[in-house]
């Protein structure tokens, strides 16, 4: 928490003197400010900046040390804003000496003609590297890898390794791991650095690399990937062509982008606001219609709890009394609901749910519901009882009150585990279960019941 404090200040601090520096038009003491900051703070605090002072500031920023660390951090809308406004030549010259996976990044979130532009300015062996990652699909291991990785043939030894390593290049990724290849190219093995440091330097790397590594293909979804890394608390992973041919490596430090982005999107939809992560950046008009579907889903179910009371009015006309509990019952009921709904996302997406024992978690969480009702729906009842004792029949009142609130919050426990589980054996992303979803289900079900119940006992 204290360093937060102190990032947060330091980067309102620097962004109070680039405003006043480029208020006075101190354009020498502006470009030293810029150059002597990190490109990675540099890039929190354009993003705090106006329009109009990103399009002026920004050429300062051009010529200062460390673009390819300043772009990439840099929110999308922000970058498509600067992109827009640059030629292809220009747009090309930025983007020049930047590894080909963050390239890739920046081009797509272009327009096609725009990128295909750019690309025609890059150089022959960027562009070779940017078309080669962009021929997988989106979201896999093959757009996210480093094609500047540690290779070296199985026949070398220890000695010869840590020669070659004076040769290699500062931008290469992942050297935590020196991957081992064949004449062919295709990788065989595996050693770390620590290991080269301990055997003999005579040692050839084909008699002490681990044969039994870890890889996945170009295609294989980030997720997955992440989940890996997670797992075998791994500092990068190889990537592996059809043929057999080492083409890449993920390193944690994408492994840790990819779980940010991934948590930001499933609390996004958790929360109705829809899936874009720049949302917050995004004007008016964007928020709106990136949330409106969202909220007609609980709009539509609020006309149909609207529905389901209206067909009760004679009864609410009789015993108005039980028009005061509905808020308590929808609510209890909903909060039930979402607890359920997050604690199954979670588990799927973090893999803490066996999908092929999915009854067992279902009956395990409806449990959890029914002895929450239990224990509430006799608080209630109790309420109920000791607050309304001019009731023509206070008992049934509190009867009808707490075997409600037991019902509500069992139907949302029982449709909070389900309905994420369904959604994920159909292919679609069990975070829009919670939100508008599961409330609005929960709610029509709450209401329905509520009332089913009280026509029943009440006599009304």
């Amino acid at each position: 928490m204290h360093r937060e404090i102190i990032v947060d200040q330091e980067i309102q601090g620097i962004l109070d003197e680039i405003r006043e520096l480029y208020q006075q038009n101190s354009r020498i003491a502006l470009y030293k400010l810029i150059n002597n900051t990190h490109p990675a703070v540099m890039s929190d605090v354009f993003r705090h900046l106006t329009e109009t002072e990103r399009k002026d500031i920004f050429l300062y920023i051009q010529r200062m040390k460390g673009m390819k660390y300043f772009l990439p951090e840099l929110d999308d809308n922000i970058i498509e804003e600067l992109f827009e406004s640059q030629s292809p030549r220009d747009s090309a010259k930025l983007l020049h000496d930047m590894p080909a996976e963050d390239i890739v990044d920046i081009l797509d979130l272009l327009p096609e003609s725009l990128s295909h532009d750019i690309q025609a300015y890059l150089d022959h062996e960027e562009r070779e590297e940017v078309k080669e990652i962009f021929q997988y699909p989106e979201e896999s291991a093959g757009r996210i890898m480093s094609t500047q990785f540690v290779a070296f043939p199985e026949n070398l030894t220890i000695k010869e390794v840590i020669s070659r390593f004076q040769e290699i290049d500062e931008d290469a990724d992942a050297p935590y791991y020196i991957y081992i290849i064949n004449d062919q190219n295709k990788m065989v093995g595996v050693l770390s650095l620590r290991q080269i440091l301990l055997y003999p330097q005579k040692t050839v790397l084909s008699s002490v690399m681990r044969r039994d590594y870890i890889a996945v293909s170009p295609e294989t979804d980030q997720e997955e990937v992440a989940g890996i890394v997670s797992q075998y608390n791994y500092l990068a992973v190889p990537v592996i062509g059809s043929d057999g041919e080492l083409v890449g490596v993920v390193t944690v430090e994408d492994v840790l982008d990819i779980i940010r982005e991934e948590a930001t999107e499933d609390i996004l939809k958790m929360a109705g606001a829809g899936d874009d992560r720049e949302i917050l950046h995004r004007s008016v008009f964007e928020n709106v219609r990136a949330r409106f579907p969202w909220l007609l889903a609980s709009w539509l179910g609020g006309i149909v709890v609207l529905t389901v009371i209206g067909a009760f009015g004679s009864l609410l006309e009789k015993t108005v009394i039980l028009a005061g509990f509905i808020p308590i019952i929808l609510g209890m009921g909903g909060n039930v609901g979402t607890q359920t709904t997050t604690i199954i996302v979670r588990g799927i997406a973090t893999d803490r749910i066996n999908l092929n024992e999915v009854s067992r978690v279902i009956l395990k969480e409806i449990r959890v519901g029914m002895l929450l009702g239990i224990v509430y729906g006799v608080f209630l009842g109790l309420l109920a009882f000791y607050m309304y004792p001019g009731f023509s029949s206070p008992m049934r009142l509190g009867i009808v009150v707490g075997l409600s609130i037991f019902c509500a919050m069992t139907i949302a426990s029982t449709i909070g585990s389900i309905l994420p589980i369904v959604l994920h054996k159909l292919n679609i992303d069990p975070a829009i279960a919670t939100g508008p979803f599961v409330t609005t289900s929960v709610d029509m079900m709450g209401v329905l019941t509520y009332f089913s119940i009280a026509s029943l006992l009440l006599h009304i």
